[in-house]
């Protein structure tokens, strides 16, 4: 059992990682990306409502009826998102601006109503719980990760406002003559970062 649940957590880390092997969450990671403090600040608040409704959906498999499954999932996972709003709105109110919408809309995220379904409402809470945490902590890395790629290459700069105020200026790297490429704080750019980061991962993993 303990090397099942370890498992199950450590898929999220690699083997499914989303958004890049489990293609799925695309939204918020074109849309709370442009920096990593967005990205991280995106990812833990996911893995909090992940953690938290994959063990509520696991304890109640067996008394949600299956015709209604996906409407009970879906009011489960706002009534944590719902506490997430709250927290980050008196807690991290800077943070909290800066996701905006995309707060609200992890209700419909579809890693989050894709683990329900898919995992959480066919197993126990232990593995459901290290399911969640797996997933939630790669989706976390990923868009941290996409989040520093953009933010450096995109604006020249490295700003981290979550655990205290960080900033890095990018051209200590790449020298004063350095030019932000500014494609990257768009949406299309989300997408080429994605592709690249997602290629760099293929190359390792073949390694």
């Amino acid at each position: 059992m303990a090397k099942s649940i370890a498992q199950e957590f450590k898929k999220g880390l690699w083997d499914e990682i989303p958004p890049f092997n489990l293609v799925l969450g695309l939204c918020p990671v074109l849309a709370v990306t442009k920096t990593i403090a967005g990205g991280i600040g995106m990812g833990l608040a996911t893995t909090f409502v992940l953690v938290c409704s994959n063990l509520l959906v696991s304890l109640l498999r067996k008394v949600i009826p299956p015709k209604v499954r996906i409407a009970c999932f879906i009011i489960i996972i706002a009534t944590f998102v719902t506490i997430v709003k709250f927290a980050l709105e008196a807690y991290a109110y800077d943070l909290y601006n800066e996701l905006g919408m995309f707060i609200p809309l992890i209700v419909v995220n579809c890693v989050v109503l894709g683990r329900s379904e898919a995992f959480a409402y066919k197993n126990k809470f232990a593995p459901s719980i290290a399911d969640g945490l797996g997933i939630g902590l790669g989706f976390t890395l990923s868009l941290g990760a996409i989040g520093a790629v953009r933010e450096i290459l995109g604006t020249g700069n490295l700003t981290f406002n979550i655990l205290g105020q960080f900033k890095y200026e990018a051209t200590e790297i790449f020298g004063s003559s350095f030019e932000p490429f500014t494609f990257l704080i768009e949406a299309p750019g989300a997408f080429v970062c994605v592709g690249l980061l997602l290629c760099l991962m293929n190359i390792v993993g073949k390694k």
